[in-house]
C-alpha cells in the first residue's frame, strides 16, 4: 500500500512538472485551455461547452481566508450578470474529507462548485496560490491570466476592470 501511495505521488509530481511548464504557456488572447468541472450535484460542465459566454474559472478552498472574502462578492456579481452571458465555475481545492464544509459554502453561491481533486488543473498548472481565477472570453480565448495578477483576488474594481468590458463589448483598459 505504501508503495502504491509513493508511486502515485511520484507520478503526480512528474505530471505536475509537465503541467507547470504548460501553465507558463498561458497567453492572453490565445485559446483557453479546456477544463471540466465535476459539480457537487454530479454534473459535468466543460469550458468548451460555454462558448458564447464569458467564463470565470476560480480556484478556492474552504480554509482560505481571502477566498472566503472573495466568494460572496463573485457570487453576487455572477448573479447580477448571468443574463449578459456570465458563467462562473468554482473549483475547490479541499480534500474529500472536508466535503461538508465545501457543500455548506457552495450552498451560498450562485455558481456551480466541484472538488478539483488534485493541485493540478491541466494546462493551468499547479494551483499553488489561492484564490486565483482565469477569465475566458466569448470566443473561448483567455482574457485574463490570474497568474499574472499581483493581487489575484476579485474585488469590485477588478471585476469592473476585467470582466464588465467583456460583458458589454467595451475593450479593457
Amino acid at each position: 500500500m505504501l508503495r502504491d501511495i509513493f508511486s502515485l505521488g511520484v507520478g503526480a509530481a512528474a505530471s505536475g512538472l509537465a503541467q507547470s511548464a504548460r501553465a507558463d504557456d498561458l497567453r492572453v488572447g490565445a485559446p483557453a485551455p479546456p477544463l471540466v468541472l465535476h459539480t457537487l450535484a454530479g454534473n459535468s460542465i466543460a469550458t468548451r461547452d460555454l462558448l458564447g459566454q464569458i467564463v470565470i474559472v476560480t480556484f478556492w478552498a474552504s480554509w482560505c481566508g481571502p477566498c472566503l472574502a472573495e466568494l460572496p462578492l463573485l457570487s453576487a456579481y455572477a448573479q447580477r450578470h448571468r443574463a449578459q452571458g456570465l458563467a462562473v465555475l468554482g473549483f475547490s481545492l479541499d480534500a474529500p474529507d472536508t466535503l461538508p464544509a465545501v457543500r455548506s459554502m457552495a450552498a451560498t453561491l450562485s455558481f456551480p462548485v466541484g472538488l478539483l481533486g488534485s493541485a493540478y488543473a491541466g494546462a493551468y498548472g499547479r494551483i499553488w496560490h489561492i484564490p486565483v481565477s482565469f477569465t475566458i472570453d466569448r470566443r473561448g480565448r483567455l482574457a485574463d491570466n490570474g497568474w499574472q495578477d499581483r493581487d489575484p483576488a476579485w474585488t469590485e474594481a477588478r471585476l469592473e476592470r476585467v470582466v464588465t468590458p467583456l460583458l458589454t463589448g467595451v475593450p479593457m483598459r
